[in-house]
């Protein structure tokens, strides 16, 4: 295992704004607020998502496409930096008004309604290849 402390400096709510990207959402709030390195939930609707699956063998995402108005009943992540840019790592559980639940990693969807509280920490985590797993990690 891999682990530092980390420091929380600031912690912010925002409201999303409908018709925009979910992701780059909170990722604009990171860069608004200079946050390099947090730790956010949220919650609330989206119009349609694409959410990617990580297939282990292949060591490569595949991509569903929903495009359906859906909850976002629980989405978690954090944010680091991949590239020198900050990136939302963002993992999402969505239902369908039967109460199907869909989950995964969120690439994309447009927002309905969204509400988000991200806790910023002092140092940056900088994401880089990890051989064994063949995915950007941090640390």
């Amino acid at each position: 295992m891999y682990h530092r402390e980390v420091e929380p400096t600031a912690e912010y709510v925002a409201r999303f704004e409908t018709g925009a990207d979910w992701r780059e959402e909170i990722e604009s709030l990171a860069r608004e607020e200079d946050v390099e390195a947090g730790w956010f939930t949220a919650l609330g609707a989206v119009q349609d998502a694409d959410v990617w699956f990580y297939d282990q063998e292949e060591t490569e995402y595949r991509s569903v496409t929903f495009d359906e108005p859906l909850e976002v009943a629980a989405c978690v992540g954090n944010v680091s930096l991949l590239e020198g840019d900050v990136f939302a790592h963002t993992h999402v559980v969505l239902s369908r008004p039967s109460g199907q639940a869909l989950a995964g990693h969120l690439d994309s969807a447009t927002v309905w309604a969204g509400e988000c509280h991200l806790r910023a920490f002092a140092e940056p985590l900088e994401r880089s290849h990890d051989e064994a797993t063949d995915l950007d990690l941090w640390l």
